[in-house]
């Protein structure tokens, strides 16, 4: 069992501590069924066409007791796994609810009807299911994902913010304050398998979204951005200089930085066979390891998958995600001491508050000087084993002007590059390589429009942010009109084209292309 230390004298106590080893208990004993010859058999077999059919599915016992049964019948004549998996496990999420596009509504009023097929919850508690339970209603993304996300539900809550849902949007922010309370952190999704990692810490700009809406949600919610940012800074008083622990990073005597990080080194329950594939030609164990390691880091991201994350150029197998210092997760991180640091002087805690202050202009220090690429006039991500900056230009290098990190001349920088190389005819891309990955070229993103779009208003570039919101709506309508969908992704530069690449098709449903969607109506009319 880790030691859990923390390096700012917050008043956190032992209750989180508490909640911390409770949740590497869960972690453990959820990963048990991940690691028997039953699970391994179907997922390798390619029983379900995608790997994450099978973690979903409702166990009608103990998986002690099915992999007891499954061992005593797999050798014997006739044996027919897939039958074996049809009598025992169950597909549990809601049903088709019948529902079809009423064509005569447009986009946006679709995405307002789209608000109750994608509802979920209260959820009970299953002991035979990888469910985490909330207590409250949420929000799915759509398709495959029939569980909450971490990171897509920020931009999902600023749709229904827009669409006066603020029932929903409430509801979701006390479901994450509740998986904070009860395992320390916001997990990647609400599955057991997702216990060992999380995603982009977007609670903190939850909270402050709703602030606008309701000023108690602050002081409501508050104990629990303390909580998050502890479970980020976890370790971070032990590091020597330059050294990664979990997710914290020492920079320097007194700086640090964080990394995406997953906490297990194999492969994931939910794309277990595409894992084992991809690190066959590793000979060793302890590089089969490293590589899951990274591909999990990579997932707790979000960016699953992309060249960002490369070593080699082209090479999936090279993904390096736990060397990185990553723009985007530092630049949310940013905020949430910022954050911090208003609210302990709005309390009257001046000491915390300067803790905080310092801790923020450390880390806008380091973002402007290990992340800024001058030459390019972008920010990129940072290997510290290297030391050095990475070349791979992505979008995450908007965040720093989401989040008013830099200078007027830096932004300036950031948009032409933005306005010449990433704009493309329905909007930003990802990256600027083809890969086949999904997080890069020709693929666009909501969470990354707004961020860029945002980003660009925070610095009075009103015409260029105008020009990305109508040519991504544009190719959301044109998309909603001929499929009577929202799409997870977009193909933003052939839009007669579909999106495509990854480990899984194309979603529809689609929880922050909705939000985004709502969100940028709302911002056209705005800077009319």
């Amino acid at each position: 069992m880790r030691k859990f230390r923390f390096f700012l004298p917050l008043v956190l106590g032992g209750l989180l501590l508490t909640q911390c080893r409770e949740a590497q208990q869960t972690e453990i004993a959820a990963e048990s069924f991940y690691q028997t010859e039953l699970f391994k058999d179907v997922q390798m077999r390619g029983i379900f066409e995608d790997s994450k059919t099978f973690v979903d599915l409702r166990r009608d016992r103990s998986f002690q007791d099915l992999e007891r049964l499954y061992l005593e019948a797999r050798d014997k004549s006739g044996f027919d796994l897939q039958a074996f998996v049809e009598e025992h496990f169950k597909d549990a999420s809601r049903k088709p609810s019948g529902f079809k596009t009423d064509t005569t509504r447009n986009m946006y009023e679709h995405i307002s009807g789209m608000w109750e097929i994608l509802r979920r919850g209260p959820d009970s508690v299953n002991a035979f299911s990888s469910r985490i339970p909330l207590p409250e209603e949420y929000i799915v993304p759509g398709g495959r994902f029939k569980e909450i996300y971490y990171w897509d539900s920020y931009f999902t809550m600023i749709g229904l913010v827009s669409d006066n849902r603020m029932d929903l949007a409430k509801a979701m922010l006390a479901n994450f304050g509740h998986l904070i309370d009860s395992l320390g952190f916001i997990p990647n999704g609400t599955r057991d398998y997702y216990l060992t990692r999380s995603q982009p810490p977007f609670f903190s700009s939850m909270v402050n979204l709703l602030v606008q809406e309701d000023s108690t949600i602050m002081d409501q919610y508050f104990p629990q951005i303390e909580k998050e940012y502890a479970y980020w800074m976890e370790g971070a008083a032990d590091l020597e200089l330059s050294e990664g622990g979990m997710r914290a990073i020492r920079i320097g005597e007194k700086s640090f930085m964080n990394r995406y990080w997953d906490s297990s080194e194999r492969p994931r329950p939910e794309s277990y066979r595409e894992d084992i594939l991809l690190a066959e030609n590793i000979p060793t164990e302890e590089g089969k390891a490293n590589l899951y390691s990274n591909l999990r880091a990579a997932a707790a991201s979000g960016w699953d998958f992309s060249s960002r994350w490369y070593a080699r150029e082209g090479e999936f197998a090279s993904t390096q995600t736990n060397e990185l210092i990553p723009v985007d997760l530092n630049s949310l991180m940013y905020f949430t001491e910022r954050l911090m640091s208003e609210h302990y002087a709005k309390k009257g805690n001046a000491e915390a508050s300067l803790q905080m202050q310092v801790r923020a202009n450390l880390r806008w220090e380091m973002i402007n000087k290990m992340l800024w690429n001058r030459t390019e006039g972008f920010y990129v991500d940072y290997n510290f084993v290297s030391n050095d900056r990475c070349r791979e230009l992505t979008l995450a290098g908007v965040f720093p002007l989401y989040f008013n990190i830099a200078s007027p001349e830096q932004a300036e920088a950031v948009k032409d590059k933005i306005m010449t190389d990433f704009l493309k005819p329905g909007g930003l891309v990802s990256t600027l390589r083809f890969t086949g990955q999904q997080w890069d070229a020709p693929n666009g993103w909501a969470p990354l429009q707004w961020v860029a779009v945002k980003g660009l208003l925070n610095y009075g570039y009103t015409e260029e942010a105008r020009e990305i919101m109508q040519r991504w709506l544009a190719l959301n309508e044109r998309v909603y009109k001929e499929t009577g969908k929202m799409m997870e992704k977009y193909n933003v530069q052939d839009i007669t084209l579909p999106s495509g690449g990854g480990e899984y098709p194309t979603q529809d449903g689609f929880g922050w292309s909705n939000g985004v969607a709502l969100g940028f109506r709302d911002l056209l009319k705005a800077t009319e």
